[in-house]
């Protein structure tokens, strides 16, 4: 085998990339990014990776959730600060009710590629490039804006940017402390059918908090400022290789585009370019993990993905639906444990519960996804394995693009304010109900 080098994906099948009319003008772009500055550091990616390794032996616990597909219109304050806001509030219940650290990381800051059904898309018998997310191309269905344009990899780094840079300042700034969890109340929470058990859950920390201050004489720091670190699916190659680098005093390659890049199920291929360029880079990584993977197949990943069976390295995000979990999952997670390394394992409940209702709305209905979600606990205890994170598309704001939940919003209510243009999403409500969901089938494990 050739030594690894961020380039060496180019030598295999690459799946889901985009087709520009102009090498030249790809490599141009390249080149450009390539001497930009990196949007999170090594430091960062090695704490995450600690913490992984912890919530892994069930010692804390992974929420990651954000857009299904950012927008670069999504750069915008008060979307980016709902965002945090949700995730802040899921965590505190979290907290609240699993008794141990919450690891938050947002699909966010750079989540602006999808993978696609198809390369193109036909409509009244004209055929266009899909739209493969901002990053690659425009959704307007006319043939400039289908057209992959290399520019838009400078605009999502530059996006990405400014995302990070304002998600550090409001965490340098107190936004994020938890002595003041009013800061996060997202305006309409307060008519909420769940805002009541929330608001307890909140006043319960406090005096929680208060108590062990008092007993410490002293207030604690590290209460002041919460740590958020970023995913997105590293899908587009030439963007991801584009940064990066080797930097001083530590060994290897990162990807400095983001802490945590993740492999969709449909570039899980351990043959092909995907694997091959998260092989040798020293992040965490996750792996989205499907219907008809087999035994083997897993078993290869864990030996190409993670060969030093390095704590909190690998992330299978398992995606199933809740028809199927009960199938499929037990074998894959025996399968790991016949290798005897160390993964972490995370529920993504959404994605294998997308159905299409009467009315054309690609939706996802909330007993699936919480079913789902119960499956994979059970499963787990069962196996003697640890499940130590969810995965969850949702979003702060109030959309009705899921059915079910605590308002029992049904096929007629969602075209009130559905407003994705790829997945369906949680929003507050929904996501702030799966969070106790979990809690109430988890944090009876630790009392």
């Amino acid at each position: 085998m050739t030594e690894w080098h961020p380039t060496s994906w180019q030598q295999k099948p690459a799946r889901q990339q985009a087709t520009y009319p102009s090498p030249e003008a790809l490599d141009a772009t390249l080149q450009q990014l390539s001497l930009l500055p990196p949007l999170v550091t090594s430091w960062e990616i090695e704490s995450l990776k600690s913490q992984l390794a912890a919530a892994s032996r069930g010692e804390a616990f992974l929420l990651q959730g954000g857009d299904c597909a950012e927008h670069f219109a999504d750069c915008n304050s008060q979307i980016v600060t709902n965002k945090l806001k949700i995730l802040l509030q899921m965590s505190l219940l979290l907290i609240h009710g699993l008794n141990k650290p919450v690891i938050r990381v947002g699909r966010i800051a750079g989540q602006y590629a999808k993978p696609r059904s198809a390369d193109t898309e036909t409509v009244e018998g004209v055929t266009l490039p899909s739209y493969r997310g901002d990053l690659i191309n425009g959704p307007e269905f006319t043939a400039e804006a289908r057209t992959p344009d290399p520019v838009r990899l400078l605009r999502g780094y530059g996006r990405a940017a400014m995302t990070l840079n304002f998600i550090r300042a409001l965490s340098d700034c107190g936004f994020a402390d938890l002595h003041h969890p009013e800061n996060w109340d997202l305006d309409f929470m307060h008519h909420s059918p769940l805002g009541e058990e929330y608001q307890k859950v909140v006043s319960d920390l406090a005096h929680s908090l208060k108590f062990m201050e008092t007993l410490g004489s002293a207030r604690n720091q590290e209460l002041n400022r919460i740590q958020f670190f970023t995913s997105h699916e590293g899908l587009h190659l030439h963007y991801e290789q584009s940064l990066t680098r080797q930097v001083p005093n530590r060994s290897g390659y990162y990807n400095l585009t983001t802490h945590l890049p993740w492999i969709g199920f449909r570039t899980a291929t351990t043959t092909d370019a995907h694997v091959e360029y998260f092989s040798g880079i020293e992040n965490p990584v996750g792996v989205k993990v499907g219907p008809g993977m087999s035994q083997q197949w897993i078993q290869e990943l864990v030996e190409r993905l993670n060969p030093r069976n390095e704590a909190g390295k690998l992330l299978f995000i398992h995606r199933f639906g809740a028809q199927r979990i009960g199938e499929e999952l037990p074998g894959l997670i025996e399968a790991v444990q016949r290798t005897g390394q160390q993964v972490l394992w995370v529920s993504d409940p959404m994605h294998g519960n997308t159905e299409s209702t009467r009315n054309g709305y690609k939706t996802r209905r909330f007993d699936n996804i919480l079913g789902e979600l119960e499956q994979a606990i059970a499963i787990h205890r069962d196996c003697g394995s640890v499940l130590g994170g969810v995965h969850f598309e949702l979003t702060g704001d109030d959309v009705t693009e899921c059915i079910g939940g605590a308002r029992g919003l049904d096929e007629e209510g969602l075209k009130r304010a559905y407003k994705t243009q790829v997945d369906p999403r949680l929003n507050y409500e929904q996501a702030l109900e799966m969070a106790m969901a979990i809690t109430r089938r988890l944090g009876g494990d630790d009392r």
